[in-house]
C-alpha cells in the first residue's frame, strides 16, 4: 500500500502539472531533433543523422524526466518541508518509499521519451521501437530516478541538485552515445563512458531500432547500478542520515 499511496501522490502531482511537464518534456528534445537532425545535414554509417538521433535523444529524455522528477521534489520535501519527519513516523515501511518515488520517477521519464517517439512518428524512419525497448527505457528511468533520490539526500541547499545536474547529467546527454558514437572518443575516456547507463541504454535502443544484432549484457548493467543506488537510498533512509 505505500508504493501505491506513492505513485497516487505522484499521479495528483503529474495531473496538477500535466502541462508545464508536458512541454517540458518537449522543447528541449525537439530543439535537438531540429538542429542537429534537419538543421545539419550529415549521415552516420550511410543513414540519416536523424535516424541515428532519435534513439539517442528519446533515451536521454527519459534520463532527465526521471532525474528531474525525482532529485528536485525530494530535495525541496528533505530541506523545506520537512517531509522526511512525518514518512519516518507513518506505518509506511520505508523501502516502500523509496520503492514509490523509483516506481514514479521511471514512470515520468518513460511518459517523456513516448512524447518523442510520438512526436516523429510523422517522419517515415522505419525504426523499430518494440516492448524490449520500452523495457530499456522504463529501466534507465530507474536508473536515474534512483540517482535523484542519492542526489536530493546529498544536496545541502536547493542550489545543489541543478549544479549536479550540470556536472554530471548535462555531460552524460551530450557525451553517452546520443548525438554521436562513443567510439569517437579517445581510449581511456572512451571505456569509461561506454559504461555510464545513459550510453548503455543508447546503444541498446538503437540496436533494436536498427535492427542489429546486439548484446544486452546492458541490461544487466543497468540493473546492477539501480541495486547500488537504490542500496544508497535505503541507507541514508533507514540510518535516518541528512534527513
Amino acid at each position: 500500500m505505500g508504493i501505491i499511496t506513492i505513485l497516487w501522490e505522484k499521479w495528483r502531482e503529474f495531473i496538477r502539472d500535466f502541462s508545464r511537464i508536458t512541454l517540458a518534456a518537449m522543447v528541449a528534445p525537439l530543439m535537438y531533433l531540429i538542429v542537429f537532425g534537419w538543421g545539419i545535414r550529415t549521415t552516420m554509417n550511410g543513414q540519416p543523422y536523424l535516424y541515428f538521433l532519435i534513439p539517442g535523444v528519446v533515451s536521454l529524455t527519459t534520463m532527465n524526466g526521471s532525474f528531474n522528477a525525482i532529485a528536485q521534489n525530494l530535495n525541496v520535501q528533505r530541506l523545506y518541508e520537512k517531509a522526511f519527519d512525518q514518512v519516518i513516523i507513518s506505518p509506511t515501511p520505508l523501502w516502500q518509499f523509496i520503492a514509490g518515488q523509483i516506481l514514479a520517477g521511471a514512470l515520468r521519464g518513460l511518459y517523456a521519451g513516448g512524447i518523442i517517439l510520438f512526436l516523429v512518428l510523422p517522419v517515415k524512419t522505419g525504426l523499430v521501437f518494440n516492448g524490449l525497448s520500452f523495457f530499456i527505457l522504463f529501466l534507465n528511468g530507474a536508473v536515474f530516478s534512483s540517482l535523484g533520490i542519492v542526489v536530493s539526500f546529498l544536496a545541502r541547499n536547493h542550489a545543489d541538485v541543478p549544479r549536479f545536474s550540470n556536472y554530471f547529467i548535462m555531460p552524460m546527454a551530450y557525451l553517452c552515445n546520443t548525438f554521436f558514437s562513443t567510439d569517437s572518443i579517445p581510449h581511456g575516456a572512451r571505456e569509461v563512458i561506454a559504461a555510464l547507463p545513459l550510453s548503455q541504454t543508447s546503444r541498446m535502443i538503437r540496436s533494436i531500432a536498427f535492427r542489429e544484432p546486439g548484446s544486452y549484457i546492458g541490461i544487466f548493467l543497468l540493473l546492477t547500478y539501480l541495486a547500488v543506488f537504490t542500496g544508497i537510498g535505503l541507507y541514508f533512509v533507514y540510518q535516518k542520515k541528512n534527513l
